[in-house]
């Protein structure tokens, strides 16, 4: 009928079947949002991509074999990519600004009422980042500290050499040891032994404090 719009395509992902299909259930009861697709892990992400024309992902983050931030930054990465939306119980820190760096247009809690998880679908599908209230402020609250964590996250990085640097600008961008190796032509042995002196130098325990420090210092 002229006039009237196709409906918006989801593909749910997500490890836990039950988590996929109280989704679906909830979903496919909405006019105007139609569940075209389902993965249970990242890896099974692409395909989905190639079999239909998505429009909107809902896209858990820990799963077993890919994780949802890797397979959203490989997903939009290609051309016409569908607007992802995080869905998860996990809301750290660097895991909201690790998906929003691979660009996730949004990011929600599992316990979100599900109106809100149909309005922040239609409104990512239109264009328009959403976040969470509570995500908001703890943003909100990251920035306003976020100054003089800059000149001190400078400062700090500012010991290490320049192919360290390197490597701690691929770990804040979310690769992998491997991924690093061959964006960086060193192997994987070699890597390691510069994340080990990175830790060292910057006195971190984890990658994580390490991407967290880029993040401050704006390098990533």
């Amino acid at each position: 009928m002229a006039g009237v719009n196709p409906p918006l395509r989801v593909l749910l992902v997500d490890d836990d079947a039950l988590v996929r299909a109280g989704l679906s259930m909830m979903l496919d009861g909405i006019h105007g949002i139609s569940v075209v697709a389902e993965a249970a892990d990242g890896d099974e992400v692409p395909a989905a991509a190639d079999a239909h024309a998505l429009d909107v992902v809902l896209m858990d983050l820990r799963m077993p074999r890919v994780d949802g931030i890797t397979a959203t930054r490989r997903l939009r990465s290609r051309p016409n990519p569908p607007e992802v939306i995080v869905l998860t119980t996990f809301d750290t820190d660097e895991n909201i600004l690790y998906a929003l760096r691979a660009g996730a247009s949004g990011f929600l809690l599992k316990d979100t009422p599900p109106a809100q998880i149909v309005q922040a679908i239609r409104q990512v599908a239109a264009g328009e980042p959403i976040l969470s209230p509570r995500i908001t402020r703890r943003l909100m609250d990251r920035v306003a500290t976020q100054a003089g964590s800059y000149q001190r996250a400078r400062a700090a990085l500012a010991v290490l050499s320049p192919r360290e640097n390197e490597v701690v600008l691929a770990i804040a961008q979310g690769h992998t040891n491997a991924e690093i190796g061959a964006r960086l032509f060193m192997g994987v042995t070699t890597v390691k032994s510069h994340v080990s002196n990175i830790l060292d130098k910057l006195g971190l325990d984890n990658r994580t404090q390490i991407a967290l420090l880029a993040h401050d210092a704006g390098l990533a």
